[in-house]
């Protein structure tokens, strides 16, 4: 594998790192501010995080970290508004479904994506990987699902809610592979719409499902630190989101997302003593099982095509192929421009994660 291989799979390792770390962490920090402070705000609490990693993007974009590349208005229009109206979605189907029918509706979307990417994209996903995601999948189920009560508005929502997440993470892959942009630059252009969807649609939705009035809380100095953090971390989640799908694909982003409730779980259980069973435990193992053959899989897999995979990676920008901790600082140094070499990747946070 030649050099540029070598960089994208550095940079990939280093984006799912901090996708992980960086999940973890706010659900662990909205855990406490929702659980404990009461502050039950999911969709409002999103737009305030996307309003912030707007903020640092353009404070990045000042300092030259990135280039700005305008495209279709269009595409980002409706890219936004969609990823929007997908976690609106998700924080209904939570409010109108058992924890454990919500559960089922985020698992549902790996065999979605898969159904989708089958029919409209042509791709091929092989026995070995669809048996790890069944094993990942039922394992994830073992550990999360409990109850399970149906309802006609709920199923609807749920359904509704798993399209347009789907449709939205195919999006975000596809976006930067046919306009040619970086994370960086997508999240950028789409933030504003996002942000605005959800200001729109937070309070209305939010006083709905709590029965309570997000500008009547009481901020209490507690409460508003909690969301100060919950916002800073914010950046980083949405730093590695788009980050991660553009690098690999829809399905591994949702491979990756059961493996942080996995850990939120353990988390959950050490720090916030939340209660812990060996069905948990037993989930917990047979999910780390089918991650670890999903990774084995596709690595192994890619490796038998080196032919088909080098013209691609030769086709790759040098931003879509560097490490998390780009080279282009080192270039800058040389004289370089750092905007050619896209330094800073980033991406999407959202309240699916809140409510853990």
């Amino acid at each position: 594998m030649g050099v540029a291989g070598e960089k994208f799979q550095l940079g990939t390792v280093g984006a799912l790192s901090l996708s992980v770390v960086s999940s973890v962490s706010i659900v662990i920090c909205n855990k406490a501010l929702m659980s404990s402070l009461s502050f039950t705000f999911a969709t409002t609490l999103t737009s305030w995080h996307l309003l912030v990693t707007f903020c640092s993007l353009h404070v990045a974009l000042c300092m030259k970290l990135f280039e700005h590349k305008p495209f279709d208005a269009r595409t980002v229009v409706g890219f936004g508004v969609l990823n929007g109206i997908s976690i609106g979605l998700l924080n209904l189907s939570l409010g109108f479904n058992s924890v454990g029918f919500y559960q089922m509706t985020k698992l549902a979307i790996i065999p979605c994506t898969v159904i989708l990417e089958t029919l409209f994209f042509r791709k091929k996903f092989s026995r070995n990987i669809q048996l790890s995601l069944s094993v990942l999948l039922f394992g994830v189920g073992v550990a999360t699902v409990t109850d399970l009560q149906l309802n006609a508005m709920g199923s609807v929502l749920s359904l509704l809610a798993i399209i347009t997440t789907c449709i939205a993470q195919i999006m975000t892959n596809t976006i930067q592979k046919k306009f040619k942009v970086s994370s960086t630059q997508l999240l950028y252009q789409s933030c504003p719409y996002q942000a605005l969807t959800l200001f729109v649609i937070g309070p209305f939705l939010d006083g709905f499902l709590t029965n309570k009035n997000v500008f009547a809380f009481d901020y209490t100095p507690q409460v508003l630190f909690f969301i100060v953090l919950s916002c800073l971390i914010s950046v980083s989640v949405n730093f590695s989101t788009f980050l991660v799908i553009g690098k690999t694909s829809p399905v591994t982003y949702q491979v990756l997302g059961h493996l942080k409730t996995c850990l939120v779980l353990a988390f959950g259980y050490v720090l916030l003593h939340d209660p812990f069973s060996w069905r948990n435990i037993l989930g917990i193992l047979i999910a780390v099982i089918g991650m670890a053959s999903y990774s084995y899989f596709c690595t192994r897999e890619t490796q038998q095509k080196p032919t088909e995979s080098s013209p691609q990676l030769s086709q790759v920008k040098e931003s879509e192929s560097d490490p998390l901790i780009s080279d282009s600082l080192s270039s800058a140094e040389n004289g370089g421009s750092a905007g050619d070499d896209e330094p800073l990747k980033v991406t999407m946070w959202s309240s699916k994660y809140s409510k853990a």
